[in-house]
Protein backbone atom coordinates (compact mmCIF):
# COMPACT_ATOMS: atom_id res chain seq x y z
CA UNK A 1 0.00 0.00 0.00
CA UNK A 2 1.08 3.54 -0.71
CA UNK A 3 0.96 6.05 2.13
CA UNK A 4 -2.33 7.69 1.13
CA UNK A 5 -4.01 4.30 0.81
CA UNK A 6 -2.79 3.32 4.27
CA UNK A 7 -4.33 6.47 5.72
CA UNK A 8 -7.66 5.84 3.98
CA UNK A 9 -7.73 2.21 5.13
CA UNK A 10 -7.02 3.29 8.71
CA UNK A 11 -9.80 5.88 8.82
CA UNK A 12 -12.36 3.64 7.11
CA UNK A 13 -11.59 0.74 9.46
CA UNK A 14 -12.42 2.84 12.50
CA UNK A 15 -15.39 4.54 10.87
CA UNK A 16 -16.86 1.05 10.46
CA UNK A 17 -16.45 0.69 14.23
CA UNK A 18 -18.42 3.82 15.10
CA UNK A 19 -15.65 6.43 15.04
CA UNK A 20 -16.23 9.87 13.56
CA UNK A 21 -13.43 11.48 11.59
CA UNK A 22 -12.31 14.86 12.88
CA UNK A 23 -10.31 17.40 10.94
CA UNK A 24 -6.58 17.10 11.56
CA UNK A 25 -4.99 19.64 9.28
CA UNK A 26 -2.90 22.59 10.38
CA UNK A 27 0.35 22.50 12.34
CA UNK A 28 -0.84 25.52 14.31
CA UNK A 29 -2.58 24.82 17.64
CA UNK A 30 -5.79 26.65 18.63
CA UNK A 31 -5.52 30.31 19.73
CA UNK A 32 -4.37 30.63 23.32
CA UNK A 33 -2.47 27.34 23.33
CA UNK A 34 1.04 28.01 24.69
CA UNK A 35 2.84 25.53 22.42
CA UNK A 36 4.22 26.66 19.09
CA UNK A 37 3.14 23.71 16.96
CA UNK A 38 0.85 20.70 17.14
CA UNK A 39 3.08 17.85 18.32
CA UNK A 40 0.59 14.96 18.39
CA UNK A 41 -2.89 14.00 17.35
CA UNK A 42 -4.16 14.26 20.91
CA UNK A 43 -2.95 17.81 21.43
CA UNK A 44 -6.03 19.57 19.99
CA UNK A 45 -8.27 17.15 21.92
CA UNK A 46 -6.97 17.94 25.41
CA UNK A 47 -10.20 19.67 26.61
CA UNK A 48 -12.25 16.64 25.57
CA UNK A 49 -9.85 14.19 27.19
CA UNK A 50 -10.35 16.17 30.39
CA UNK A 51 -14.13 15.73 30.29
CA UNK A 52 -15.71 18.22 27.89
CA UNK A 53 -18.23 16.58 25.54
CA UNK A 54 -17.04 16.39 21.94
CA UNK A 55 -19.69 17.40 19.39
CA UNK A 56 -19.00 14.29 17.29
CA UNK A 57 -19.31 11.84 20.15
CA UNK A 58 -17.12 9.49 22.17
CA UNK A 59 -15.32 7.65 19.35
CA UNK A 60 -13.00 9.69 17.13
CA UNK A 61 -10.39 9.07 14.42
CA UNK A 62 -8.15 11.41 12.47
CA UNK A 63 -4.97 12.02 10.47
CA UNK A 64 -3.06 14.90 12.05
CA UNK A 65 0.07 16.53 10.71
CA UNK A 66 2.57 17.25 13.47
CA UNK A 67 5.91 18.96 14.02
CA UNK A 68 8.46 17.97 16.64
CA UNK A 69 11.81 19.60 17.25
CA UNK A 70 12.59 17.58 20.39
CA UNK A 71 13.90 14.82 18.09
CA UNK A 72 15.83 17.21 15.83
CA UNK A 73 19.20 15.61 16.51
CA UNK A 74 17.75 12.19 15.65
CA UNK A 75 16.44 13.26 12.25
CA UNK A 76 18.38 11.32 9.67
CA UNK A 77 18.02 7.94 11.35
CA UNK A 78 15.57 5.31 10.08
CA UNK A 79 12.46 6.46 11.92
CA UNK A 80 12.43 10.19 12.83
CA UNK A 81 11.05 13.14 10.87
CA UNK A 82 10.48 16.78 11.85
CA UNK A 83 7.08 17.05 10.14
CA UNK A 84 5.04 13.87 9.93
CA UNK A 85 1.47 12.60 9.99
CA UNK A 86 -0.04 10.82 12.97
CA UNK A 87 -2.92 8.39 12.68
CA UNK A 88 -5.00 8.58 15.84
CA UNK A 89 -8.05 7.10 17.55
CA UNK A 90 -9.81 8.07 20.76
CA UNK A 91 -12.31 6.61 23.15
CA UNK A 92 -13.64 9.42 25.34
CA UNK A 93 -14.98 7.46 28.27
CA UNK A 94 -16.35 4.74 25.97
CA UNK A 95 -14.49 1.46 25.35
CA UNK A 96 -11.35 0.38 27.21
CA UNK A 97 -7.75 -0.43 26.38
CA UNK A 98 -8.13 -4.17 25.59
CA UNK A 99 -10.75 -3.54 22.89
CA UNK A 100 -8.57 -0.80 21.41
CA UNK A 101 -5.65 -3.25 21.24
CA UNK A 102 -7.80 -5.98 19.72
CA UNK A 103 -9.00 -3.64 16.98
CA UNK A 104 -5.43 -2.46 16.39
CA UNK A 105 -4.24 -6.04 16.04
CA UNK A 106 -7.04 -6.74 13.57
CA UNK A 107 -6.18 -3.75 11.41
CA UNK A 108 -2.48 -4.59 11.33
CA UNK A 109 -2.91 -8.28 10.53
CA UNK A 110 -6.04 -8.28 8.38
CA UNK A 111 -6.27 -4.74 7.01
CA UNK A 112 -2.54 -4.21 6.39
CA UNK A 113 -1.48 -7.83 6.02
CA UNK A 114 1.19 -7.86 8.74
CA UNK A 115 2.44 -11.32 9.70
CA UNK A 116 1.35 -11.80 13.36
CA UNK A 117 4.67 -13.52 14.02
CA UNK A 118 6.45 -10.21 13.44
CA UNK A 119 4.64 -8.42 16.28
CA UNK A 120 5.68 -7.87 19.88
CA UNK A 121 3.95 -5.84 22.61
CA UNK A 122 5.11 -4.09 25.74
CA UNK A 123 2.85 -3.34 28.70
CA UNK A 124 3.14 -1.54 32.03
CA UNK A 125 4.55 -3.80 34.73
CA UNK A 126 3.43 -1.81 37.74
CA UNK A 127 5.27 0.28 40.30
CA UNK A 128 4.85 1.27 43.91
CA UNK A 129 1.70 3.30 43.24
CA UNK A 130 -0.22 1.43 40.54
CA UNK A 131 -0.40 -2.24 39.65
CA UNK A 132 0.53 -3.96 36.38
CA UNK A 133 -1.65 -3.65 33.29
CA UNK A 134 -2.93 -7.21 33.44
CA UNK A 135 -5.90 -6.53 31.15
CA UNK A 136 -3.65 -5.62 28.21
CA UNK A 137 -1.26 -8.50 28.96
CA UNK A 138 -4.13 -10.98 28.99
CA UNK A 139 -5.42 -9.64 25.66
CA UNK A 140 -2.02 -10.08 24.01
CA UNK A 141 -1.69 -13.55 25.47
CA UNK A 142 -5.06 -14.52 24.01
CA UNK A 143 -3.99 -13.21 20.58
CA UNK A 144 -0.68 -15.08 20.75
CA UNK A 145 1.50 -11.94 20.73
CA UNK A 146 4.57 -12.07 23.02
CA UNK A 147 4.65 -9.47 25.78
CA UNK A 148 7.44 -7.66 27.61
CA UNK A 149 6.73 -5.80 30.86
CA UNK A 150 8.39 -2.44 31.53
CA UNK A 151 7.76 0.38 33.98
CA UNK A 152 8.93 3.80 32.78
CA UNK A 153 8.66 3.00 29.07
CA UNK A 154 4.99 2.08 29.42
CA UNK A 155 3.73 4.81 31.72
CA UNK A 156 2.46 7.72 29.62
CA UNK A 157 2.26 11.37 30.58
CA UNK A 158 1.94 14.61 28.64
CA UNK A 159 3.75 16.82 31.12
CA UNK A 160 4.30 17.33 34.86
CA UNK A 161 0.55 17.64 35.50
CA UNK A 162 -2.49 16.28 33.68
CA UNK A 163 -3.81 12.90 32.50
CA UNK A 164 -1.47 9.91 32.86
CA UNK A 165 -1.78 6.17 32.63
CA UNK A 166 -0.38 2.87 31.37
CA UNK A 167 0.20 2.28 27.69
CA UNK A 168 0.78 -0.75 25.52
CA UNK A 169 3.14 -0.30 22.59
CA UNK A 170 3.08 -2.47 19.49
CA UNK A 171 6.40 -3.25 17.79
CA UNK A 172 7.11 -4.64 14.33
CA UNK A 173 10.23 -6.66 13.51
CA UNK A 174 12.34 -4.89 10.88
CA UNK A 175 15.35 -7.20 10.77
CA UNK A 176 16.32 -9.95 8.37
CA UNK A 177 15.40 -13.47 9.35
CA UNK A 178 13.08 -14.55 12.15
CA UNK A 179 12.44 -12.16 15.09
CA UNK A 180 14.84 -12.29 18.02
CA UNK A 181 15.05 -10.98 21.57
CA UNK A 182 12.63 -8.30 22.85
CA UNK A 183 11.88 -4.63 22.07
CA UNK A 184 14.00 -3.29 24.96
CA UNK A 185 16.99 -5.43 23.95
CA UNK A 186 17.01 -5.20 20.15
CA UNK A 187 16.35 -1.99 18.23
CA UNK A 188 15.27 -3.96 15.16
CA UNK A 189 11.93 -4.07 16.95
CA UNK A 190 10.42 -0.75 15.78
CA UNK A 191 7.60 0.85 17.74
CA UNK A 192 4.69 1.54 15.42
CA UNK A 193 1.61 2.09 17.60
CA UNK A 194 1.02 3.30 21.13
CA UNK A 195 -2.28 2.69 22.96
CA UNK A 196 -2.65 4.80 26.11
CA UNK A 197 -5.30 4.25 28.77
CA UNK A 198 -5.66 7.49 30.75
CA UNK A 199 -6.51 6.32 34.26
CA UNK A 200 -5.27 9.11 36.57
CA UNK A 201 -4.55 12.80 36.78
CA UNK A 202 -1.11 13.74 38.12
CA UNK A 203 -1.26 16.76 40.41
CA UNK A 204 1.42 19.38 40.98
CA UNK A 205 2.77 17.55 44.02
CA UNK A 206 3.19 14.34 42.01
CA UNK A 207 0.25 12.51 43.54
CA UNK A 208 -2.22 10.58 41.38
CA UNK A 209 -5.97 11.11 41.39
CA UNK A 210 -8.21 8.54 39.63
CA UNK A 211 -10.03 10.02 36.63
CA UNK A 212 -13.83 9.87 36.61
CA UNK A 213 -13.68 9.32 32.83
CA UNK A 214 -11.14 6.87 31.45
CA UNK A 215 -10.01 7.58 27.91
CA UNK A 216 -8.02 5.64 25.33
CA UNK A 217 -5.66 7.59 23.05
CA UNK A 218 -3.69 5.86 20.29
CA UNK A 219 -1.06 7.18 17.91
CA UNK A 220 0.51 5.58 14.84
CA UNK A 221 3.15 7.38 12.74
CA UNK A 222 2.03 7.16 9.12
CA UNK A 223 5.40 7.55 7.38
CA UNK A 224 7.07 5.08 9.73
CA UNK A 225 4.32 2.52 9.16
CA UNK A 226 4.43 3.02 5.40
CA UNK A 227 8.19 2.53 5.13
CA UNK A 228 8.03 -0.68 7.18
CA UNK A 229 5.11 -2.15 5.24
CA UNK A 230 6.74 -1.18 1.95
CA UNK A 231 9.91 -3.00 2.98
CA UNK A 232 12.00 0.18 2.89
CA UNK A 233 15.02 0.61 5.19
CA UNK A 234 13.97 4.04 6.53
CA UNK A 235 11.19 6.64 6.49
CA UNK A 236 13.26 8.48 3.88
CA UNK A 237 12.84 5.55 1.50
CA UNK A 238 9.03 5.46 1.73
CA UNK A 239 6.93 6.57 -1.21
CA UNK A 240 6.32 10.14 0.10
CA UNK A 241 10.05 10.78 -0.35
CA UNK A 242 10.32 9.15 -3.80
CA UNK A 243 10.47 12.51 -5.68
CA UNK A 244 13.07 13.83 -3.25
CA UNK A 245 15.17 10.71 -3.69
CA UNK A 246 14.92 11.09 -7.45
CA UNK A 247 15.75 14.80 -7.78
CA UNK A 248 17.88 15.99 -4.84
CA UNK A 249 21.00 13.82 -5.51
CA UNK A 250 21.20 15.43 -8.95
CA UNK A 251 21.31 18.88 -7.37
CA UNK A 252 23.79 18.39 -4.55
CA UNK A 253 26.39 15.70 -3.92
CA UNK A 254 25.63 14.62 -0.34
CA UNK A 255 26.30 11.59 1.82
CA UNK A 256 23.28 9.66 3.08
CA UNK A 257 22.91 11.36 6.51
CA UNK A 258 23.20 14.81 4.93
CA UNK A 259 20.75 13.90 2.17
CA UNK A 260 18.18 12.78 4.72
CA UNK A 261 18.54 15.93 6.83
CA UNK A 262 18.28 18.23 3.81
CA UNK A 263 15.19 16.44 2.47
CA UNK A 264 13.51 16.42 5.90
CA UNK A 265 14.20 20.05 6.77
CA UNK A 266 13.27 21.44 3.35
CA UNK A 267 10.10 19.38 3.21
CA UNK A 268 9.23 20.57 6.73
CA UNK A 269 9.93 24.18 5.79
CA UNK A 270 7.54 23.89 2.84
CA UNK A 271 4.78 22.54 5.10
CA UNK A 272 5.35 25.24 7.76
CA UNK A 273 5.23 27.96 5.10
CA UNK A 274 2.12 26.33 3.69
CA UNK A 275 0.45 26.72 7.09
CA UNK A 276 1.09 30.46 7.08
CA UNK A 277 4.25 30.78 9.21
CA UNK A 278 6.94 33.17 8.02
CA UNK A 279 10.64 33.33 9.05
CA UNK A 280 11.29 35.41 12.18
CA UNK A 281 13.67 35.71 15.11
CA UNK A 282 11.19 34.40 17.67
CA UNK A 283 8.43 31.82 18.08
CA UNK A 284 7.22 29.72 15.18
CA UNK A 285 9.11 31.85 12.70
CA UNK A 286 12.37 31.07 14.45
CA UNK A 287 11.73 27.32 14.26
CA UNK A 288 11.23 27.73 10.51
CA UNK A 289 14.34 29.90 10.19
CA UNK A 290 16.41 27.42 12.17
CA UNK A 291 15.39 24.53 9.91
CA UNK A 292 16.24 26.46 6.76
CA UNK A 293 19.57 27.66 8.12
CA UNK A 294 20.55 24.17 9.20
CA UNK A 295 20.09 23.15 5.56
CA UNK A 296 22.01 26.16 4.26
CA UNK A 297 24.87 25.57 6.68
CA UNK A 298 25.16 21.95 5.64
CA UNK A 299 24.97 22.73 1.90
CA UNK A 300 27.52 25.50 2.20
CA UNK A 301 29.89 23.17 4.05
CA UNK A 302 29.71 20.72 1.16
CA UNK A 303 30.03 23.32 -1.60
CA UNK A 304 29.65 27.15 -1.33
CA UNK A 305 27.78 27.16 -4.65
CA UNK A 306 24.94 24.99 -3.30
CA UNK A 307 21.72 26.79 -2.41
CA UNK A 308 17.97 26.32 -2.01
CA UNK A 309 17.37 28.43 -5.11
CA UNK A 310 18.11 25.23 -7.04
CA UNK A 311 15.14 23.39 -5.48
CA UNK A 312 12.77 22.20 -8.22
CA UNK A 313 9.20 23.45 -8.10
CA UNK A 314 8.07 19.84 -8.58
CA UNK A 315 9.24 18.94 -5.06
CA UNK A 316 7.45 21.90 -3.52
CA UNK A 317 4.25 21.14 -5.41
CA UNK A 318 4.40 17.45 -4.46
CA UNK A 319 4.70 18.32 -0.75
CA UNK A 320 1.94 20.96 -0.83
CA UNK A 321 -0.39 18.56 -2.65
CA UNK A 322 0.30 15.77 -0.16
CA UNK A 323 -0.56 18.02 2.79
CA UNK A 324 -3.48 19.66 0.93
CA UNK A 325 -2.12 23.21 1.22
CA UNK A 326 -3.24 26.09 -1.01
CA UNK A 327 -0.14 28.30 -1.24
CA UNK A 328 1.52 28.58 -4.66
CA UNK A 329 4.82 26.70 -5.09
CA UNK A 330 6.42 29.81 -6.59
CA UNK A 331 5.66 31.80 -3.45
CA UNK A 332 7.29 29.12 -1.28
CA UNK A 333 10.43 29.15 -3.43
CA UNK A 334 10.56 32.94 -3.32
CA UNK A 335 10.43 32.97 0.49
CA UNK A 336 13.13 30.29 0.69
CA UNK A 337 15.38 32.34 -1.58
CA UNK A 338 14.76 35.46 0.50
CA UNK A 339 15.74 33.55 3.62
CA UNK A 340 18.88 32.35 1.88
CA UNK A 341 19.79 35.96 1.04
CA UNK A 342 19.38 36.90 4.72
CA UNK A 343 21.59 33.99 5.66
CA UNK A 344 24.35 35.09 3.29
CA UNK A 345 24.30 38.56 4.81
CA UNK A 346 24.54 36.95 8.24
CA UNK A 347 27.57 34.98 7.06
CA UNK A 348 29.31 38.15 5.94
CA UNK A 349 28.59 39.82 9.29
CA UNK A 350 29.71 36.69 11.15
CA UNK A 351 33.08 36.64 9.39
CA UNK A 352 33.70 40.26 10.34
CA UNK A 353 32.75 39.67 13.98
CA UNK A 354 34.80 36.49 14.35
CA UNK A 355 37.83 38.27 12.91
CA UNK A 356 37.96 40.49 16.00
CA UNK A 357 40.83 39.70 18.39
CA UNK A 358 38.44 38.64 21.17
CA UNK A 359 37.16 35.68 19.12
CA UNK A 360 40.33 34.40 17.47
CA UNK A 361 41.25 31.92 20.20
CA UNK A 362 39.22 29.14 21.81
CA UNK A 363 35.65 30.24 22.54
CA UNK A 364 34.16 29.93 26.00
CA UNK A 365 30.47 29.25 26.58
CA UNK A 366 29.90 32.92 27.38
CA UNK A 367 31.38 33.80 23.97
CA UNK A 368 28.84 31.60 22.20
CA UNK A 369 26.01 33.23 24.18
CA UNK A 370 27.32 36.73 23.40
CA UNK A 371 27.68 35.97 19.69
CA UNK A 372 24.13 34.60 19.56
CA UNK A 373 22.41 37.26 21.66
CA UNK A 374 24.32 40.27 20.32
CA UNK A 375 25.04 39.33 16.72
CA UNK A 376 22.46 36.62 15.95
CA UNK A 377 25.08 33.94 15.26
CA UNK A 378 23.98 30.41 16.20
CA UNK A 379 26.53 27.96 17.55
CA UNK A 380 26.54 25.68 14.50
CA UNK A 381 27.17 28.66 12.21
CA UNK A 382 30.02 29.90 14.40
CA UNK A 383 31.60 26.45 14.30
CA UNK A 384 31.24 26.33 10.52
CA UNK A 385 32.77 29.78 10.00
CA UNK A 386 35.75 28.97 12.23
CA UNK A 387 36.44 25.89 10.12
CA UNK A 388 36.90 28.00 6.96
Amino acid sequence: MRTEQLARTFVEYYEERGHHRITGSTLLPPPGDPVLFTTSGMHPLTPFLEGRAHPLGRRLVNVQRCLRTTDLDEVGDATHLTVFEMLGTWSLGDYGGPLSLEWGYGLLTEGFGVDPGLLYATVFGGDGRTGPDTASAELWERLGVPVEFTVEDNWWSNGPVGPVGPDSEIFLWSGDGPPRSTPTRDDRWVEIWNHVTMTHRRLGDGSLLPLPQRNVDTGLGLERLASLLQGRPSVFDGDVFDPWRRLVPGLWSLDEPSLRLVCDHLRSAVVILGDGVRPANTGRGYVLRRLVRRVLTLLRREDPSYGVGDLPEELVRHTLDHFRQEIRPGDVLRMLREEEDRFRRLLERGRRVLARPRFRGPLAEEDFHHLHDTHGLPRELITSLREE
